[in-house]
């Protein structure tokens, strides 16, 4: 990771690191299914149609993990490339590659410096990764850069609604916890975390450039279930949104 990267992007680099073997081990099989699915509740992308149709395109995964997403890609005929701040998270990457058969650039930095050229990708995503774990107000100006205009920016997120819900034991509660104006890094201690009111979202991505062309809020099946989330939290997201998939085009 360049030497100029954040406290924070070191920070969260540390506890990745620390933490990716349990993490793996815990929601690989939830998340490693055969087909691109989306968030905690891992809703097909068949259903959503959140990136469309990607084959013969370039594309690069921010917050990659063990890059489940990117290597079903490859698989549909993309050319990906996956980030991630975590070198660990990168070992269990080349590790699935390799038992996938596929191959692709993986890249260790920060989804808020990205050491790759302007207007190298049609598609700049993921699934939670780098926009939960990175400052928006730099990665978003990061994927502007790295995206050929009339490029699609689309990645899942918390919804501000868990942000506003979740009490002290780190659940969500049917009632407000904490305030909604001036979200944006939440210190955990051991790992930093961001989020933004949604029409910061939307000043955001316009001061860069972006049109948006939708928000998505899955809701989960009465009967889902999750290696993230619990039943008593799965009735929470039924009510109130869990998850935001934003959608945004770059301006031709």
């Amino acid at each position: 990771m360049p030497e100029r990267a954040s406290e924070h992007a070191q920070t969260n680099r540390a506890y990745w690191d620390r933490t990716s073997d349990e993490y793996q081990q815990r929601h690989r099989e939830f998340i490693g299914r055969p087909e691109p699915r989306w968030g905690v509740w891992q809703i097909r992308e068949s259903e959503l149609d959140v990136l469309g149709e990607i084959d013969g395109k370039d594309v690069l995964e921010l917050g990659c993990g063990a890059a489940h997403w990117s290597i079903l890609l490859a698989k549909q005929g993309a050319r990906p490339v996956g980030l991630d701040n975590s070198a660990r998270q990168l070992e269990h990457a080349r590790e699935r590659l390799a038992e996938a058969g596929v191959d692709f650039p993986l890249v260790h930095a920060s989804a808020e410096d990205i050491p790759l050229p302007d207007q190298s990708f049609d598609v700049v995503f993921c699934d939670h990764g780098g926009f939960t774990f990175a400052d928006p107000y730099k990665v978003v100006p990061e994927a502007a850069r790295l995206l050929w205009p009339g490029g699609l920016l689309a990645f899942s997120h918390s919804s501000p609604f868990v942000a506003v819900c979740e009490g002290e034991d780190e659940r969500v509660h049917p009632a407000l916890t904490r305030d909604y104006f001036g979200l944006h890094e939440q210190d955990h201690g051991d790992v930093v975390t961001y989020e933004l009111p949604y029409g910061e979202w939307i000043r955001l991505f316009r001061s860069n450039g972006f049109i948006v062309e939708d928000l998505i809020e899955p809701r989960p099946e009465p009967d889902a279930t999750s290696t993230y989330w619990d039943d008593e939290e799965r009735e929470w997201a039924r009510r109130w949104p869990s998850e935001s998939i934003w959608k945004a085009r770059k301006a031709a």
